[in-house]
């Protein structure tokens, strides 16, 4: 059931990406009087689909090739390479023949749209929802083997990575790697440090699974009903400073010491107000005491209908200048990177089990924000190549001639081949480890 459900929503996200995208394309052409001969969702090779229809001079349908899609638009270089049309005597409906401005539109019709959906989607998320997240203001770290390498220690609080102060806990991770993080300042007890971080770390901190636990203060919210200890003596509020007298801060620090006393009673100092308490309390086989811990508080923001636009444009150009720092991270080949690009099979690992409306459009803009910049790279076949092109004959006032687009296509198409086969070798390495 959990495969289906993530193989539902990958279909329905990469379908309603395919559609936005392409009918950016579309929309333009039609404005300017150009024909577009097919529009497709995923591919029909072989002139075969699962469905098509005509409308107008357009025909519509769904491929059986479940990737990608493509709007087929007269008279220009596409990745259909169709050479017959273009030895043809251009007709007034066609690409080849409209004022480069027209064409700069429709080539980059597809890639607003995408950015279009994208505040759209945000703006949606930040009017039902609002913004959920964890304040780096008091926050304190539980760093993994990694974080511990580069220096970092349980407790610490992270005040600023270089010049850079992060507001959200979640986010120091990203913020770490895609800053290019040269020294941090955190608060360590009651001294304040500067952590140099050895750029050697960077390349394993881009794919390592969580270097940032949040340090959860060992204060009891409740005891668990029924259990050993629901009558021990712990109240809501109070704070658990050491177990046999060794001392504990967080819940993190606790487990070993816990763990060494299975099936037995210790004795827990808690501090409450300005009383300190000694309390047994017995230790089950799993190592736990049966407490439920007082969790940090989320910081919930919430926005009205017309507060939730400012809202939206401010979370899609935050995602946009995290994906632009993410590919130069790609540019630098000694970051490692490149191991993190992924084909639909890591796309599918990102959804939830169960469907949840807010983590999915959460996830459907973002995916819509990676599909419109990674357009605009300028590599032939890609919308990008077309524009740079383009803008290259806005300036020069030389128009490319049509074996010159047709050999770039082909060069772009083996390098969007090789990207995929990049995409899918990353994906089998890491289901094989």
């Amino acid at each position: 059931m959990v495969i289906l459900i993530k193989t539902l929503q990958v279909i329905l996200a990469l379908s309603v990406l395919i559609i936005v995208h392409e009918f950016g394309h579309f929309l333009w052409a039609r404005i300017f009087g150009i024909k577009v001969e097919k529009f497709y969702l995923f591919f029909d090779a072989g002139g075969k689909s699962i469905a098509k229809w005509r409308w107008g001079d357009t025909e519509f349908g769904i491929g059986w090739i479940p990737f990608g899609g493509y709007c087929k638009i007269a008279g220009m270089v596409d990745e259909s390479l169709d050479l017959e049309q273009l030895k043809k005597t251009p007709e007034k409906w066609e690409f080849r023949v409209k004022p480069a401005w027209q064409r700069l539109l429709v080539m980059a019709g597809g890639v607003l749209n995408n950015f279009i959906f994208a505040l759209f989607a945000y703006c949606l998320i930040a009017g039902i929802w609002g913004e959920a997240f964890i304040s780096n203001k008091d926050a304190r770290i539980a760093p993994d083997g990694l974080a511990q390498e580069m220096g970092f220690r349980l407790g610490d609080h992270i005040i600023s990575f270089d010049d850079y102060e992060p507001g959200n806990f979640g986010m120091l991770q990203a913020d770490l790697v895609r800053r290019n993080v040269q020294r941090a300042r955190i608060q360590r007890g009651a001294d304040t440090l500067e952590l140099y971080i050895d750029q050697a770390y960077l390349p394993d901190a881009l794919n390592d699974a969580g270097m940032f636990d949040l340090a959860v203060p060992f204060v009891v919210d409740s005891m668990r009903a029924g259990g050993d200890n629901a009558a021990c003596g712990l109240r809501r509020g109070d704070r658990i400073i050491a177990f046999n007298g060794e001392a504990v801060q967080f819940i993190q620090d606790s487990r070993d010491v816990l763990a060494a006393c299975k099936g037995s009673t210790v004795e827990a100092m808690a501090v409450r107000g300005a009383d300190t308490l000694s309390v047994p309390v017995a230790v089950d086989s799993l190592g736990q005491i049966g407490v439920y811990l007082k969790m940090p508080e989320v910081e919930i923001r919430k926005y009205s209908l017309l507060g939730s636009i400012p809202a939206g444009l401010r979370l899609t150009a935050e995602s946009i200048s995290g994906y632009v720092k993410d590919l130069g991270l790609l540019a630098r080949p000694s970051s490692g990177a490149y191991k993190s690009v992924g084909s639909f099979i890591a796309i599918g690992q990102v959804f939830p089990e169960t469907w949840d409306w807010y983590r999915f459009l959460n996830i459907l803009a973002l995916l819509s924000v990676m599909l419109g910049i990674m357009n605009l790279l300028p590599i032939p076949a890609l919308d990008g190549g077309h524009i740079l092109f383009t803008l290259c004959e806005m300036v020069t006032g030389r128009k490319p001639g049509e074996r010159f687009l047709v050999a770039m296509q082909m060069i772009g198409m083996v390098l969007l081949f090789a990207l995929m086969a990049l995409a899918f070798g990353n994906d089998i390495a890491r289901l094989i480890h």
